[in-house]
């Protein structure tokens, strides 16, 4: 019987008592004395019946709205796990399917129906299937998302690499109940990865270019990766006495940022008209192929430190600024018919922080070199360093 008759037949009987009721109160010849209690029971029983009836059907009229809304939220919910761009599998914590979308059958080659109820090993080459199958056993022990690089075999069809993310259901008692996959082909990514990157200009020539002038203070933000297209910046912090002290050369194709280092002070200084690109640090872990290529260059400015930090333990300072031409010769030297030419004007200043010593004490060193012939100045006073090694 559904709620509605329940509720009519409540309504008849109810009416009917009451009719009864009032018929045997108004009869002269019966005293309301004489109407039995049981009668009178039967009587408000029956009102409590219907309102409870009527209550019930609210109820029941707020379960079918609520019930309508879930099912609406759950087709929702189906297309957008059948329409999703990736593959999404559903197995048990052995590994047999139990849900999949469209672009999981399509990656597999198999119509939906037919996964179900498969072991998702079944599409693994037999040679990798002990792995995966260890794999499995692991995860049911451990509440992390894992990230998986497994070779897929498509039915019918060719292999390809895919990423799988993997992550554990548990019941309220905490045991593994099933497993939700997410799958990719990443293949085509990977030939991309592993193709040779001939220019920088193939990664950062669609973006944006900063410039500032010779001179310029460039900010720094702890997000962003700067990389040097075009000038020289200077990398400097400030030592305890106030007196500024060089700890870097960016020069074109180099990478800089605050977020490479842990100095409380760190400043980049344009020593020549610059042009940088920024490159957020979210981008460089969510692409191999830019992490790649930037790697090298951190590594660049990595070694360069360390010989900056070599520089400063010497004990002498004739020491410190023999060796810190090197580096500079190293670093921004080109050749020219005299020598090799810093390409950037450096202050007996810049020298002088950079050997932690006075500005007097360079240019006495300046002297004596220019006299022994090694040293000399062009017409733009950029040092131009000849047998020096």
């Amino acid at each position: 019987m559904n709620i509605e008759k329940f509720i009519q037949r409540t309504e008849i009987l109810h009416k009917r008592l009451a009719d009864l009721y009032q018929t045997a109160s108004v009869l002269p010849w019966i005293s309301p004395d004489l109407l039995p209690e049981a009668f009178k029971e039967l009587y408000n029983t029956s009102k409590i019946v219907q309102l409870a009836a009527e209550e019930l059907y609210q109820q029941n009229d707020e379960l079918v709205k609520t019930r309508n809304w879930l099912e609406a939220e759950r087709y929702h919910y189906q297309d957008l796990f059948e329409l999703a761009p990736d593959g999404y599998l559903v197995t048990n914590t052995e590994g047999i399917i139990q849900e999949a979308n469209l672009t999981a059958a399509k990656l597999l080659n198999v119509s939906k129906h037919f996964l179900v109820g498969k072991p998702i090993v079944n599409f693994i080459p037999l040679e990798e299937r002990q792995q995966v199958r260890h794999e499995l056993i692991q995860l049911s022990h451990s509440d992390r998302v894992r990230e998986l690089l497994v070779r897929f075999q498509q039915r019918y069809g060719d292999f390809f690499d895919a990423a799988l993310t993997v992550a554990v259901v548990r019941n309220n008692q905490g045991k593994a109940i099933s497993l939700r996959w997410i799958l990719r082909n990443i293949t085509e990514r990977q030939h991309l990865e592993s193709a040779i990157v001939k220019d920088d200009s193939d990664i950062f020539n669609n973006r944006p270019i900063h410039k500032y002038a010779k001179g310029e203070t460039i900010p720094l933000n702890p997000l962003v990766i700067w990389y040097v297209s075009q000038g020289l910046v200077k990398l400097s912090t400030y030592c305890e006495t106030g007196e500024e002290m060089l700890i870097g050369l960016a020069t074109a194709g180099m990478v800089f940022g605050s977020s490479l280092t842990s100095l409380n002070i760190y400043q980049a200084t344009a020593l020549a008209d610059v042009e940088l690109v920024s490159i957020y640090a979210v981008e460089v872990a969510a692409s191999p192929t830019l992490s790649h290529t930037l790697l090298p260059k951190i590594n660049q400015r990595l070694q360069q430190t360390e010989s900056f930090l070599a520089i400063y333990g010497r004990r002498r300072v004739q020491e410190r600024f023999h060796h810190l031409l090197q580096l500079l010769k190293r670093e921004v030297g080109e050749t020219v018919p005299e020598g090799t030419r810093l390409s950037v004007r450096f202050t007996h200043e810049d020298i002088a922080s950079a050997c932690c010593t006075t500005r007097v004490t360079i240019t006495r060193l300046f002297g004596k070199l220019q006299e022994e012939g090694i040293i000399s100045f062009d017409l733009k006073k950029h040092i131009i360093l000849k047998d020096f090694d």
